[in-house]
């Protein structure tokens, strides 16, 4: 038996991440600056692992129901109505998943198979085409534009629709271009989707990481909002990546269909996790908007060392990334980062690892520390200066 064939085809062909490698290079290396990872550098607020501590003390260690704690649904449902607007019923509208991730690939599952397109505006998390892949349907990339900072608009829309379009996904604020979609620009985009039969597919992760204009989900348009799923979680905002929490947000019928992919293939989410997640939205408030103005001061040393540095760089007002444009260096953004890497020990990532419209450009992160930003901007500096004959 050859098991390679008995592989499904579509797997196969997947590509892994192209982030991987460079992650790969790092562990064989010594005084690397890793600008890479999009994970905050923030340890979890106390109180959220003192109620994660005290839940496992207090022998909490069995299966939630499959929705997740009603507790913690209830808390974010209110969660959600004071921040964005948004009104759901933590009986039916409320799914407690593993991550966002978790959230995405069983709202694919759920919607969208052979036969099917989802549109993914690119760049953007490298999950959205896997998932989509794998559930058997066509991903159809919408390349978004420098000129328009990376912001979906109605014409590129309109080119990419079909007939046999389903969903849309919609990434805002964006991993990795750190774009946002204000009110004034997600309205065009919510008259032209409002009479057609397709589900929006909202990721709002980094909703808490905006850093000009409150964030804006498009599940507050009433004219969409019944058939728009909202993802989100706790690992950006509350800097709690590893306690892998998430949730999804939609109609009951939606959120049913979901709810019968999480049972089979989950069960439920983690326990303790749940209590943190509990605790981390009735009290730590003022603990999410302390990182989020430390990350707002980093983003501006970083938007204003690359404007130093000579590369072009539009101002990200979301998320904790900064989107340069390299391809003044005559390199490629493979190039760029394997020499940046070797030459300076400095990781930061191709723009060409989220969709092919991001080649010419690198994702670099600030969800580091500040001395270790100023010492990577340093660095970086010297070598562009170096490639630019400078």
């Amino acid at each position: 038996m050859m098991l390679e064939d008995m592989i499904l085809k579509r797997v196969k062909d997947m590509p892994p991440s192209g982030i991987r490698k460079y992650f790969d290079l790092i562990n064989e290396m010594e005084d690397v600056i890793s600008l890479g990872i999009g994970e905050p550098d923030f340890v979890t607020p106390w109180n959220i692992r003192e109620a994660g501590i005290y839940s496992l003390e207090k022998g909490h260690t069995h299966y939630s129901s499959n929705a997740g704690f009603m507790e913690l649904r209830e808390e974010i449902s209110s969660y959600l109505e004071q921040k964005y607007q948004l009104k759901y019923d933590p009986k039916d509208q409320i799914i407690v998943t593993v991550g966002g991730s978790e959230g995405i690939d069983i709202a694919l599952r759920a919607l969208v198979g052979p036969g099917d397109e989802v549109i993914i505006p690119e760049p953007s998390f490298v999950a959205y085409k896997g998932c989509t892949t794998f559930t058997g349907a066509t991903p159809v990339v919408i390349n978004l534009r420098a000129e328009d900072q990376f912001k979906l608009t109605v014409d590129l829309l309109e080119e990419a629709i079909t007939e046999k379009t389903k969903v849309l996904i919609v990434p805002f604020p964006n991993n990795p271009t750190g774009a946002i979609m204000t009110r004034e620009e997600l309205e065009p985009i919510v008259n032209f989707l409002k009479d057609k039969e397709i589900i929006i597919l909202s990721d709002e992760i980094y909703s808490e990481l905006s850093y000009g204009d409150k964030h804006v989900s498009i599940a507050s348009f009433p004219e969409v909002k019944d058939k728009t799923i909202v993802i989100n979680g706790f690992s950006k905002a509350f800097a709690m990546t590893g306690w892998r929490l998430g949730y999804v947000c939609g109609h009951p019928v939606l959120i049913e269909a979901m709810k019968k992919i999480h049972q089979y293939a989950i069960m439920s989410s983690p326990t303790t996790a749940q209590y943190g997640a509990i605790e981390a939205l009735k009290n730590c408030d003022d603990d999410v908007q302390d990182m989020v103005r430390e990350y707002n001061r980093r983003r501006r040393i970083m938007l204003s060392a690359f404007n130093d540095m000579g590369l072009e760089c539009f101002e990200p007002l979301g998320a904790f990334y900064v989107f340069p444009c390299i391809k003044s260096t005559g390199l490629t953004s493979d190039e760029f980062c394997e020499k940046l890497l070797l030459e300076e020990k400095v990781l930061v990532v191709p723009g060409n690892a989220f969709g092919d419209c991001g080649e010419g450009f690198v994702r670099v992160c600030y969800a580091t520390s500040t001395d270790e930003i100023i010492d990577a901007m340093k660095r970086m500096k010297r070598f562009v200066s170096k490639l630019m004959g400078c």
